[in-house]
């Protein structure tokens, strides 16, 4: 059986890596991987930290380019790979551009599609965007698809999902999370080498969501400006996403505060050690809602809505929504309040146990394609 995995971006690099890893290894299965390098630097990265080596490699990544840029290139280039390998399943990952337009390509080709991280939902179809009609289109081409937890079953039950076809199976990431946690790490850059973890709170922050720039970036990067300058024992690391808008933005709003260092996008590693050591989470991240719990890290979701309410639930994540003053006053809290920060830093991630990459491997094995 020929499996073949398709993504392009850093995120999906690193929730897919550990599904390759375990592909690679099963003796009764052909594992055949394509990037699609809509991310090019950051995917790399990736790739060389789980030592994986792509059959095909679209390079499609330009200066600037647009959604529509990003979904033609995919699909063009995604053709010549369906027609040459012919595999019996395609695999893509989660929400994004690469994600759907690899899922279209498979289903002009009347290949079967499997979609890992399933059935994730706001229900706004412009928050976050692309990526919630990128993830519902998904879901309406795939034949199997590989839910994190039971309310993203219960999302695709309702929207028509065959039940045969739908398989909790936790999140990948977390697999991701605790291999690579436990590899002993030393910080390269010199801001994190210098940084004092033991005696001072590090918040670490990223922010590049594009439904947040312009005025809500602004807010939010207000926000951790003022937790810096009312706490002098908070340090703050914001490793500023490569996109010149967010630089720009970060610039204005935090270049110069003391306290506040904007460092430059770190690999996987070094990220895992930041969030390990850190006080805090302030981000408009989707996976490191997942990650930050299993590290007992307490996460502030600066956006309106959250595609992941298992860990509002449980209590891992609050919504922070966008405005300067609730952003402050929630990290704040956290700062001052010990019993409301031990009670997040200690709940339960809901999001898997490590073991997710092993089960989907073995559902596939056991499943029969139409």
């Amino acid at each position: 059986m020929k499996i073949l995995t398709v993504f392009g971006t850093r995120p999906e690099a690193i929730k897919m890596a550990p599904l390759v890893e375990a592909l690679q290894k099963d003796k009764e299965l052909e594992s055949v991987l394509c990037v699609t390098a809509q991310h090019r630097e950051m995917l790399d990265q990736v790739l060389a930290l789980f030592a994986l080596t792509p059959d095909y490699d679209l390079n499609i990544m330009k200066q600037d380019q647009s959604v529509n840029q990003i979904t033609s290139a995919v699909l063009n280039g995604m053709e010549a790979v369906l027609e040459r390998e012919k595999p019996d399943l395609v695999l893509v990952h989660g929400d994004t551009t690469t994600t759907f337009a690899s899922a279209l390509a498979a289903f002009y080709k009347k290949i079967p599609v499997g979609h890992v991280e399933a059935g994730l939902r706001t229900y706004d179809k412009y928050s976050p965007y692309p990526e919630e009609m990128n993830r519902v289109l998904t879901g309406h081409i795939a034949e199997l698809h590989f839910a994190p937890t039971e309310r993203n079953r219960q999302n695709l039950l309702a929207e028509g999902v065959r039940e045969e076809n739908i398989f909790i199976t936790g999140n990948t990431v977390i697999d991701a999370l605790l291999k690579v946690k436990d590899i002993p790490y030393e910080f390269e850059d010199e801001t994190l080498k210098s940084l004092d973890f033991q005696g001072k709170r590090v918040i670490t922050v990223t922010c590049h969501r594009r439904e947040n720039l312009g005025e809500n970036m602004a807010q939010i990067f207000g926000a951790i400006r003022d937790a810096a300058q009312a706490f002098p024992d908070v340090e703050v690391v914001y490793p500023v996403h490569l996109n010149p808008r967010v630089r720009q933005a970060a610039r204005e709003v935090l270049g110069g505060v003391e306290r506040v260092h904007l460092i430059a996008p770190l690999q996987y590693q070094p990220f895992v050690n930041l969030m390990a050591r850190s006080f805090l989470i302030v981000t408009d991240s989707g996976g490191m809602q997942e990650e930050a719990p299993s590290l007992g890290k307490p996460v502030l979701v600066v956006r309106k809505e959250t595609e992941r309410p298992e860990a509002l639930e449980a209590g891992t994540v609050k919504l922070a929504g966008v405005s300067r003053e609730t952003i402050f006053s929630m990290v704040k809290e956290l700062l001052t309040e010990k019993e409301k920060y031990r009670r997040m830093a200690g709940a339960k991630n809901p999001y898997g146990d490590g073991r997710a990459c092993d089960r989907i491997v073995r559902i596939i094995k056991n499943v029969q394609l139409e």
